[in-house]
Order: structure tokens, then C-alpha cells, then sequence
């Protein structure tokens, strides 16, 4: 299938995937990024359904608010644990390492309609837990294709990178990054799912990704 990236600079992504009844938005990305999303959907010619957050990082939930408001009844997608960082709720949990959560929260005013965890399903979507990046990262992997949208669990800017560690490719992420032994985990679990091609939030769609999110994977293991 086809991808619709809309990016910033060539750094900073959105996606939108296409369904049987409209348009799931992946990320919103920066905040003003609403209306090159609006104006990709209107170009699909297809309604947004859906938006769908990896995580609430600044960089990925800074347009949620104002395409919340231009789409009245949208459905709005998080996982459960994230949800609360949405809400500016920073304490970690009991069965959580006691790790400051890092990185920039936008002030969220949408409240998720739907909170989902590991294995729901959104559309063709299938949900896979990725916690370390933020307590609640969440990736989607479309059943269909094999394309694993990962917010920041991997970067390919100037190349693969996973943000378990901060990678001089793009080191934005690897400092945002709340837990790195859990996101040195959520990226080996992604990589045995043997995803088809692999959109993260910052760089180029990689095609037939297993073996540079290998190499990724041990240069982080290698330095944690």
C-alpha cells in the first residue's frame, strides 16, 4: 500500500493510513502541522476517521488539539497508560521503574475517546506495546502490509537509529527517552515481528528494515 507521510522538514512525521471508511491519522506532529494533514486527507479525497497517538511527546500530539477541533466527532486514539501523560500526569506507577519521565508535553485539552493496549486492533491496525521512549509508546503494525508505524521507538533520520540511546543520527530521541533498558526491549519485540517497512517519526520510510534495526539494536545494547 501506499504511504502518506506528511512531514516537516523532512524531520518531524505524520501518517495517514487509508480504510475501508476514511483515514487514520498517525501522529499529529508539531503544533500548526493540522492543516498539511487536512489538506493530505483532502487530497485522498477520503474523511479522517481517526487519529491515533504513538506517544504525547510535543513532536507527536502538538497538532491534536486543533484537528480535534476541525474534525467534530473524530475519533481520538491513545494507549491507556499514555493517556494520562495527556492529561499532564507524569507520576509513574507502582509497577513502573521509578525513572523521571522525560521529553516536552504539549497542554492537551482533547480527552481520548478510546484508550487500547497491546493487541487491540484500530481498523487494520494492530497494536503492539513499545514502553521506554514513554511509559506508553505504543506502535501499529497494519496487518495488511507489514508497515510498523513506531513514533520513536527507531529514527531513520541519517539512518536507523533505535532511541533506547542517544544516537549522534538523530539524538533528539534518545534524550526524550524515559527508560532505555524497556526501549531496548519494545525495539527487539518489534524486530521479531519482522515488520515489512518501518515509518517512524523522524526520517525516511525504511523499506525491508530487519537488518539495520539489527545493527541499531546491538549498538544500543553495546552501549547501555
Amino acid at each position: 500500500m501506499t504511504i502518506t507521510r506528511i512531514s516537516r522538514l523532512g524531520i518531524v512525521n505524520a501518517y495517514l493510513v487509508q480504510e475501508d471508511d476514511g483515514l487514520t491519522v498517525i501522529d499529529t506532529g508539531l503544533r500548526g502541522m493540522h492543516g498539511s494533514i487536512l489538506a493530505a486527507a483532502r487530497r485522498l479525497q477520503q474523511p479522517v476517521m481517526r487519529i491515533a497517538l504513538t506517544h504525547a511527546h510535543t513532536d507527536h500530539a502538538g497538532s491534536i488539539d486543533a484537528l480535534a477541533a476541525a474534525l467534530p466527532g473524530v475519533e481520538v486514539i491513545a494507549s491507556r497508560r499514555e493517556a494520562a501523560l495527556m492529561k499532564g500526569d507524569k507520576t509513574t506507577g507502582r509497577d513502573e521503574p521509578p525513572t523521571q519521565v522525560r521529553g516536552g508535553f504539549p497542554r492537551i485539552a482533547t480527552v481520548p475517546t478510546r484508550t487500547v493496549a497491546h493487541d487491540d486492533r484500530i481498523g487494520s491496525l494492530r497494536v503492539i506495546a513499545t514502553p521506554g521512549h514513554t511509559p506508553g509508546h505504543v506502535a501499529f503494525i497494519d496487518t495488511r502490509d507489514g508497515t510498523a508505524y513506531v513514533g520513536d521507538l527507531f529514527t531513520t533520520q541519517n539512518g536507523m537509529a533505535a532511541s533506547a540511546v542517544t544516537s549522534w543520527r538523530y539524538p533528539i530521541a534518545g534524550l526524550a527517552t524515559w527508560n532505555r533498558e524497556l526501549s531496548l526491549h519494545s525495539a527487539q519485540l518489534l524486530h521479531e515481528l519482522r515488520p515489512e517497512r518501518l515509518a517512524s517519526g523522524h526520517g525516511d520510510v525504511a523499506n525491508r528494515p530487519g537488518s539495520a534495526m539489527r545493527r541499531a539494536i546491538d549498538i544500543a545494547a553495546r552501549r547501555l
